[in-house]
């Protein structure tokens, strides 16, 4: 899939397995914005097996400007029990800093907005970090708003293991 937006020259993309460099390469970008590099893991062939293996788990857009790419999203369904239908849960979207400014961004995830509808999703949801302002301005500028009352839980590492071990 390739598709040509209303910026010039930028189209966005489904990504293939053979973008997996690529994706990672931008993972670890965010991550070094989000002062979070050190949590990074992934790998290349945990990308391959994990996107593009027997059970894809996510789905990846590539957005390129004049052929090279600036940018992606990562993305995958959620579910509400609310309402009894899916969701798009936006785990990535990054935009590199040179290309910030331009509407690649708002197109990568006005891209996911339209899937969203078309795939009869009931919303599409995303986390932000508390200090990244930019971010929240923009998501507010498109009419995002955040989830009062309602705080992210994690459980991982040891404590995920650990836990796993109650049930018997």
């Amino acid at each position: 899939m390739l598709l040509a937006t209303g910026i010039p020259d930028f189209t966005i993309r489904s990504a293939t397995v053979e973008d997996c460099t690529l994706i990672l390469s931008f993972i670890q970008e965010l991550a070094d914005y989000e002062k979070l590099s050190h949590e990074v893991v992934a790998t290349v062939a945990i990308l391959e097996e994990t996107l593009f293996g027997e059970k894809s788990y996510a789905e990846v857009t590539i957005g390129e400007y004049h052929g090279k790419a600036v940018g992606y999203s990562l993305f995958f369904h959620n579910f509400s029990t609310f309402t009894g239908r899916p969701g798009i849960y936006l785990e990535d979207i990054y935009v590199q800093p040179q290309m910030r400014g331009k509407g690649f961004g708002k197109l990568l995830l006005a891209y996911i907005a339209k899937l969203a509808v078309q795939r009869n999703c009931t919303r599409v949801e995303w986390s932000v970090l508390d200090w990244n302002e930019p971010s929240i301005k923009f998501y507010r500028s498109i009419g995002a708003a955040p989830m009062d009352g309602w705080t992210v839980q994690r459980l991982d590492g040891t404590e995920l293991a650990d836990f796993a071990q109650q049930f018997k």
